[in-house]
């Protein structure tokens, strides 16, 4: 896919790590919900293509809490609200990034609400094509 910059774009796994409780605690709190310490790990590279991914995409996302699963479910981008079109569109409609950004679009996997992440869970998120990315829930410091 081609940037409105016209550079080819890249693709790359994110865990935004969202803190529900915040999220549910006050609905105008979501940046808050996303923006603390160590909250989004990216990787575990990134993939450069000219070309879209494939709206038959999957996601898989896996918790694991010990040696047990504790959450899974995927979905494809196919599946996703907007297009990857429409927001960079809106990303680069009244910004410039002169030397990058990254957009996070959210994976339309919600655990359900009772669910709630323990310190040393490890979460699992991977794209067709971009490979897994593998990462732990710390301690708050």
């Amino acid at each position: 896919m081609i940037s409105p910059g016209g550079k080819n774009l890249g693709y790359t796994v994110g865990n935004d790590m969202s803190s529900r409780d915040l999220e549910g605690a006050n609905p105008l709190y979501l940046p808050q919900a996303k923006t603390y310490d160590k909250c989004c790990a990216l990787g575990p590279g990134i993939l450069i293509q000219r070309d879209p991914l494939p709206s038959s995409t999957v996601i898989d996302l896996k918790i694991h809490r010990g040696r047990e699963t504790v959450f899974q479910s995927s979905t494809t981008l196919a599946e996703m609200k907007r297009g990857l079109e429409e927001l960079v569109g809106f990303l680069f409609r009244e910004s410039s990034f002169p030397k990058g950004c990254i957009l996070l679009r959210g994976t339309g996997i919600v655990p359900p609400d009772s669910f709630t992440l323990a310190v040393g869970d490890l979460i699992e998120i991977s794209i067709d094509g971009i490979r897994m990315l593998v990462n732990p829930v710390e301690q708050a410091k």
